[in-house]
């Protein structure tokens, strides 16, 4: 049998609308992910820590306040200084296409914005994770 994807699903910031978060958490669920839902006001400290006590194989971020470009990247500097350079950084939300693009170039995952089928993200991380996380 193979091992479940281990998915952390966080809400960093003062962004305080998780429905998004939490539809997404129940879709990879239901899509047979193990899903660790941290909650509202994460720290990008808060969201390291998790990930890194729960042995995560990808973190999804859901920023719907703006603040994608100072969020995403210090997260993503915490995952490097920890070591977890071998853990997907994704994630969604109301974020301009050349701010994903210039994240991306930052070395982030593939971010997704409103409208995006639950199957695409899904899809996505699942192979991510095959390719990186054998």
């Amino acid at each position: 049998m193979q091992r479940k994807i281990r998915i952390l699903i966080a809400k960093p910031g003062l962004d305080g609308h998780d429905r998004g978060a939490k539809v997404m958490a129940a879709a990879f669920r239901d899509a047979g992910f193990e899903v660790i839902y941290t909650g509202l006001h994460q720290t990008p400290e808060m969201v390291v820590e998790a990930a890194l006590q729960e042995d995560v194989d990808a973190i999804g971020l859901s920023i719907l306040s703006g603040a994608h470009m100072t969020l995403f990247p210090a997260v993503h500097k915490l995952m490097l200084e920890k070591g977890l350079d071998d853990v997907l950084l994704t994630g969604g939300g109301i974020i301009p296409r050349e701010d994903m693009e210039a994240l991306g170039k930052m070395g982030l995952g593939k971010l997704f914005g409103p409208g995006t089928p639950t199957a695409e993200s899904i899809e996505y991380v699942k192979e991510w994770v095959q390719e990186n996380r054998p």
